[in-house]
């Protein structure tokens, strides 16, 4: 006999039929008068993360909410994450109550706002927030582009539907978020270019959604644990050396090089050498020892040579 119970499914069922772990951004957007609107998410996830020209989120909305209205007719916005505190929860939980407009929310809006990166006219960012991705909307895929025109819709709109950006529902949008920056605090930036330890993890907290018809529930942040790659599933040295050394013809790996990566599974082994090989063409690099390992495997070695 089973140990579990059959619940069923309905809608919003990551949070009505399920305890589903998302995390809490803030998204600001420009309003039609170019200021600033703010909109509480959670279903907002990495989309496009390797193998294509850019790299993506994925944004679930409301059609009729601010944001997505917003999002329709400027085509940028600004993913604001925060830390975990009790005053700014309830904060992202009054913004992100429906029912009023952009001007009404923003006027008592505690969080501090400044200017992003990016070139042109884009929305600002939060201050206090511990990383923001500054996003374009892909609204070339799937003719999403089309949709703008429903700007002012705000009681369902009706088919034609997209599969998966732009309109597509009565009452939802799908938006690809093209990531064109990704701005760090100095604490977690010094954390990815040098080492993460436990103590460097921004205090994150979790959302579980809006339940009980009353409240929304999340989670307090603990510090985090770290549990090491079993030994097994990695590969020694003799076989990283074998595997570097037929990669390409034009490229070698010295043997120091080559016992940085005994960590890496093995399934993932030849992607990663082929990722060092292009590093080095790219930079007139033949041989690949410690110090161009240790560049590579920086995931900003490009701000680092900066």
């Amino acid at each position: 006999m089973s140990s579990f119970k059959d619940l069923r499914i309905v809608d919003n069922f990551y949070q009505t039929s399920a305890f589903f772990p998302m995390p809490t951004v803030l998204i600001s957007t420009l309003a039609e008068d170019g200021s600033t609107s703010i909109g509480s998410y959670s279903l907002c996830f990495p989309y496009y993360i390797a193998g294509k020209d850019r790299y993506a989120m994925l944004l679930e909305c409301r059609n009729s909410s601010n944001t997505a209205q917003n999002l329709l007719r400027s085509g940028v916005c600004a993913l604001n994450f925060i830390e975990d505190s009790r005053a700014d929860f309830k904060e992202a939980v009054r913004l992100g109550f429906p029912g009023e407009t952009s001007a009404e929310k923003m006027a008592d809006c505690k969080f501090p706002l400044e200017k992003g990166q990016c070139v042109g006219e884009r929305p600002l960012v939060i201050s206090s927030a511990y990383q923001v991705f500054e996003c374009t909307w892909a609204s070339e895929l799937e003719n999403a582009l089309e949709d703008v025109c429903r700007v002012g819709q705000l009681e369902g709109m009706e088919p034609p539907y997209r599969d998966f950006n732009g309109v597509t529902s009565k009452f939802g949008c799908h938006f690809i978020l093209k990531i064109d920056k990704i701005l760090m605090k100095e604490k977690q930036y010094n954390a990815i270019i040098n080492g993460v330890k436990a103590s460097s993890f921004p205090r994150v907290p979790v959302d579980y959604g809006y339940r009980d018809s009353k409240s929304f529930w999340y989670s307090r942040f603990r510090r985090p644990v770290s549990e090491p790659i079993p030994k097994s599933k990695g590969v020694d040295l003799n076989s990283v050396k074998y595997a570097a050394n037929r990669i390409d013809p034009e490229i070698t790996f010295t043997d120091a090089a080559c016992a940085t990566l005994v960590k890496v599974p093995r399934v993932f082994l030849k992607l990663v050498l082929q990722g060092c090989v292009d590093w080095a063409k790219e930079n007139g690099v033949t041989v690949i020892g410690d110090a161009e390992m240790k560049i590579i495997n920086d995931k900003r070695s490009k701000e680092k040579k900066s």
